[in-house]
């Protein structure tokens, strides 16, 4: 493509080291479809003839067939994806194939494949959200009425509704569904037509071809639309947070499943066993999601770093984009679909989860508001309660086994109704009415929401 300038030939070294085709070749139909929507601008402004457009569609067309079909050799010689479809055309339809780039360069050319490919991977992305989370609102309405512990620094807090933890991982999912959106928001304009750097004296109608193309508007500055990789940095940023999200679910599905939570079970079809010890079930599913979401914060670092010190405009490094691009997006697809089918598959021990929330402990705080709603003060009731919790410690018993009279002791609020009523995981719970608490009624309500939401 540039032998003009150039007497010998490349090194073979530089031929292997600086190809893009083996990864890139996946822009094969965006490519297409925007070599297609080239052309129309060029045969509307008369630089070819319907007869050469017709010969250059139907040659894409048919090249677009035989890539699908596996058919099509690339050469990596021709270095990437766009000069190999090219160099094909115009061998098979001789001078109107070697029109095409007219008015173009690969830096729009790459800018426009990457949107149109990002567009489509983000709507299919934002697809298997909704699916993960189907799966978790199915999960959280068959145990509706089950109740667990909830923990923080790990340690048992307070006792929450199976369903309200779920659907917190929903609510996150959302936010991830958003912020997706976003990214096609800032995406969703169309860069061909800004050349290598500074456009073309030849005049294209770039508006015709955004719309040809479905965006919503064209670049207005040329050098910004060659050189712009946010859009692609906000991706991956968003494959982050959503990687971070299923990670802590999967820390907490590891943790449910082990026997000493005893929480979860996980369909055989979901995990693995150890090739020694044949008792083992293993949540690897869980595990390498864990672990894969150092690879979606690894490769957003990668493309942060590979942009922070380039001069305006194209420079090869941002060649380095697609890699990490490509790796965050099948990363990201394969994560939420075997999460999702695996949380489909699974279901709670609910008389595991139902033991666990006995221990008493998870209703201090309850206790500590009867005290203020018998009128004394916060800080006041918590040091009360504490000093109960720990003489009940002291004394080897829970705390609700402590004689009557040293509640009274504590404070005359703490009568024995008092006491009866505030250790029932059912009534704290049927308490927490707020607009984001765990009650029932509140649960039910959410349930109903994401499933209109999701249906």
């Amino acid at each position: 493509m540039w032998k003009g300038r150039f007497k010998q030939a490349q090194s073979s070294l530089l031929k292997s080291y600086g190809e893009s085709v083996s990864f890139d070749a996946r822009l094969y139909r965006h490519d297409i479809r925007g070599s297609i929507a080239h052309a129309r601008a060029l045969t509307a402004a008369g630089i070819l003839t319907p007869d050469e457009f017709a010969q250059i569609e139907g040659g894409l067309r048919q090249i677009e067939k035989e890539i699908s079909e596996g058919e099509f050799v690339f050469d990596i010689d021709l270095e990437d994806v766009h000069m190999n479809i090219e160099a094909e055309l115009t061998k098979r339809i001789g001078p109107a194939g070697a029109k095409l780039h007219t008015a173009r360069s690969r830096n729009d050319q790459v800018a426009l494949d990457l949107r149109l490919y990002l567009r489509d991977e983000i709507e299919v992305i934002r697809g298997l959200v909704r699916s993960f989370q189907r799966a978790l609102v199915g999960l959280a309405a068959r145990h509706e009425e089950d109740v667990m512990p909830g923990y923080t620094h790990l340690q048992r807090a307070q006792p929450v509704l199976v369903g309200h933890h779920l659907l917190a991982y929903v609510e996150m999912a959302e936010r991830d569904h958003g912020r997706l959106g976003d990214v096609l928001t800032r995406l969703d304009q169309m860069p061909l037509g800004s050349g290598a750097i500074a456009g073309s004296t030849i005049i294209l109608d770039r508006e015709a071809v955004a719309k040809e193309l479905g965006f919503s508007g064209v670049t207005q500055n040329s050098m910004d639309a060659v050189s712009d990789r946010d859009y692609a940095l906000e991706l991956l940023s968003a494959l982050a947070i959503l990687g971070m999200h299923l990670s802590r679910l999967s820390e907490d599905v590891i943790l449910w499943a082990s026997a000493e939570f005893g929480f979860i079970e996980l369909s055989d079809r979901h995990t693995t066993g150890s090739s020694l010890m044949p008792q083992k079930k293993n949540p690897d599913i869980a595990e390498l999601t864990r672990g894969k979401t150092g690879r979606l914060y690894g490769n957003l670092i990668s493309l942060l770093t590979t942009m922070k010190g380039l001069p305006l405009t194209y420079n090869r490094d941002m060649q380095e984009d697609k890699e990490a691009i490509f790796d965050s997006v099948d990363t990201a697809k394969a994560a939420l679909a075997i999460f999702a089918e695996m949380m489909e598959a699974a279901s709670f021990r609910s008389k595991v989860t139902a033991e666990a929330t006995k221990d008493p402990n998870l209703l201090a705080t309850d206790l500590a508001d009867r005290l203020v709603l018998g009128g004394v003060p916060f800080r006041q009731a918590h040091e009360i309660v504490g000093k109960l919790v720990a003489l009940a410690a002291e004394r080897g018993v829970g705390l609700h086994k402590l004689p009557d009279a040293d509640y009274l002791a504590a404070s005359s609020v703490l009568t024995p109704a008092v006491i009866a009523d505030t250790f029932c995981v059912q009534t704290g719970l049927a308490a927490r009415k707020a607009p984001g608490a765990p009650s029932p009624e509140n649960l039910s309500r959410r349930l109903a929401h994401w499933k209109a939401v999701l249906a």
